[in-house]
């Protein structure tokens, strides 16, 4: 029964659950408990209710906010809950050729994603954004360039955000490196955890730095960031944040110019809200989150 004023709950009576059907399975839900199940609601004049746990952090429903639902990157309290906006560089000159980019600094900026940046720019024009973080390749810099021209803040380079090394498959056309180093381009391309070059495996140090990135950008003051930075530390980026390993460096994808979104609470930990929102490359969305 609801009584006016009151937080919307419904209290059980203890469950038991007869094995009688002689399952296989151990029963699931002991006797003798009492359980409360707090509901949000969408009826005009009803709030939608939460709970606090742990250091007074609010709780909306889902697993996120719930101790280890998900992990945090920082191990520290943040200042505030934390907004973080992710952007793909535009097209490059290598993406136009078909090259493996990884670190290499020659890949610039081609016209077509100098066009995306100004997509970018104007789809995320009605939201406001404390600080910009971007990788200092070329690429990427000259993109964050463009999506944050007349701001009053300015950029923040970060080392952390660079693209991983390929080392001698860098500049490469795909077909080449296919051609010239089968073994160690299809490991790349099929097996990239696994990917070694004189005993470095470049998956594991482009994890370390999302972490190391995740620390700097979620430390900073403010509320809402913006990140532009490259395909594959991106990837990195979104595995980190939700506790997958470099295995699972392939099991997500970014458009150039695509977005991605992650909420944070106070205790570092990342709910994932938008994966490669790309709207925006197509029509003359903007955005309002």
């Amino acid at each position: 029964m609801m009584i006016s004023g009151a937080t919307p709950y419904f209290s059980f009576p203890p469950i038991s659950i007869s094995n009688s059907n002689k399952s296989p399975y151990p029963k699931l839900i002991p006797a003798g408990i009492n359980y409360v199940i707090c509901c949000s609601t969408s009826t005009p004049g009803l709030p939608v209710t939460t709970e606090r746990l742990r250091n007074d952090t609010p709780l909306t429903g889902g697993a996120f906010d719930f101790e280890k639902a998900t992990t945090s990157l920082t191990k520290k309290v943040l200042d505030s809950p934390k907004k973080v906006t992710i952007v793909r560089h535009g097209l490059s000159s290598w993406n136009e050729e078909s090259r493996v980019q990884g670190s290499s600094n020659l890949s610039v900026l081609s016209e077509k994603g100098a066009m995306q940046a100004e997509r970018c720019k104007m789809a995320l024009s009605d939201i406001h954004f404390d600080q910009c973080f971007s990788s200092p390749i070329s690429r990427a810099k000259t993109t964050a360039e463009i999506i944050w021209k007349g701001k009053e803040e300015p950029l923040v380079f970060l080392d952390s955000l660079k693209e991983a090394h390929l080392f001698f498959l860098e500049g490469m056309k795909n077909e080449d490196a296919k051609r010239i180093y089968p073994k160690e381009y299809t490991t790349w391309r099929e097996d990239p955890s696994n990917f070694c070059v004189d005993g470095v495996y470049p998956l594991q140090k482009l994890w370390g730095r999302a972490h190391e990135a995740w620390e700097e950008i979620l430390l900073t003051p403010g509320e809402h960031f913006l990140v532009v930075t490259h395909k594959s530390i991106l990837r990195a980026l979104i595995c980190t944040a939700l506790g997958l390993g470099p295995e699972r460096f392939r099991s997500v994808d970014i458009h150039n110019g695509g977005l991605c979104v992650f909420k944070f609470n106070k205790e570092g930990e990342a709910m994932l809200q938008s994966l490669n929102m790309t709207a925006h490359m197509y029509t003359d969305h903007v955005y309002h989150y």
